[in-house]
């Protein structure tokens, strides 16, 4: 393939290697996260995935390449410039010919990362269908790539400000699992649980990645979703942070805002009107999913593995 593809020596010599390597996105730093907030988070997760065995590998696109594996150089950039796109699976190939610089989405990273030969990606949580769909027929391109990229995406969820139960439903019919990490409910960003029940539930790396493993075995397209709850110690109540929600989204509502600029808006708002919490909820989510990338990117480069049988040990969650 003839693109503008740039791996760092790095992630190179872990490739060549055959060394465990867990991407990272870079919307959280462009306009996921205020600064320094964004840089420290990207860097102490980067830095959890190598105490674990893994490498790191931030992801953007920049002057119109794909760039995989950043330095904190970089990634100061991608915090602090004002001209930095949000690309997503439609505009990442706009720029690419234009030689934009932007930083990757979760569905961006998925096709980033597959191009690189990156079966693992970590952030924080994945779009989804936004409350009143129905009508906006807003839907993130997150879901569709999760049916098309063979990667496994380990997150806190969806975001907690879209309609989970139409979320879960569309990735059912999408093909694409939604498996709850070591617990029975759907985690809720920054609540442990979003009051739903996940589909499936798994309580090891080692399985998460046999399933991946016989997932790709049997030709099923796309990847899997990874649900782990953001760490207790930093969890919010859901019935706070719905509170905020309704807010947040009055307020979106009241400015008109649309498009891209929805969940930027809505993620800090309610940092405002949590007193920042919400805030350090989301820090803590996004290290705590780069170290589960870590160990279950480890157990897929494994060469010796598992019984078939072992990636059922987990049971399918009933209603």
């Amino acid at each position: 393939m003839n693109l503008p593809l740039d791996i760092s020596s790095g992630v190179a010599a872990a490739r060549e290697e055959g060394k465990p390597i867990v991407a990272l996105e870079t919307a959280i730093v462009s306009h996921g996260l205020p600064y320094p907030d964004n840089v420290e988070t990207v860097l102490a997760s980067e830095e959890e995935i190598k105490r674990i065995g893994a490498l790191a590998a931030s992801i953007a696109v920049i002057e119109g390449r794909i760039r995989v594996g950043l330095d904190t150089v970089e990634l100061e950039r991608m915090a602090t410039s004002k001209n930095v796109v949000k690309l997503s699976r439609s505009d990442i190939s706009l720029a690419l010919a234009g030689r934009w610089t932007g930083s990757t989405t979760v569905s961006a990273t998925m096709i980033c990362s597959r191009l690189a030969g990156i079966q693992v990606f970590a952030t924080g949580g994945i779009g989804g269908v936004h409350r009143g769909a129905e009508i906006s027929f807003d839907v993130s391109a997150d879901l569709i790539e999760l049916a098309n990229s063979p990667v496994v995406v380990v997150a806190s969820g969806a975001k907690a400000i879209l309609d989970i139960p139409k979320t879960l439903e569309f990735l059912e019919t999408l093909g694409v699992p939604a498996i709850a990490f070591g617990q029975n409910y759907f985690p809720g960003f920054w609540s442990k649980s979003s009051g739903y029940r996940a589909p499936y539930r798994f309580d090891s790396p080692a399985d998460i990645a046999n399933s991946f493993r016989l997932r790709r075995d049997l030709g099923i397209r796309g990847g899997i979703l990874v649900a782990n709850p953001v760490p207790a110690e930093n969890a919010l109540p859901l019935t706070e942070i719905n509170q905020w929600i309704d807010r947040a989204l009055q307020d979106l509502d009241a400015r008109q805002i649309r498009g891209k600029s929805v969940t930027p808006f809505l993620l800090e708002r309610i940092a405002e009107l949590s007193d920042g919490r919400s805030l350090k909820a989301n820090k803590d989510l996004i290290k705590s999913n780069a170290s589960l990338a870590a160990q279950i990117a480890i157990n897929l480069n494994q060469t010796n593995v598992a019984s078939p049988a072992s990636a059922f040990r987990s049971r399918r969650n009933s209603a």
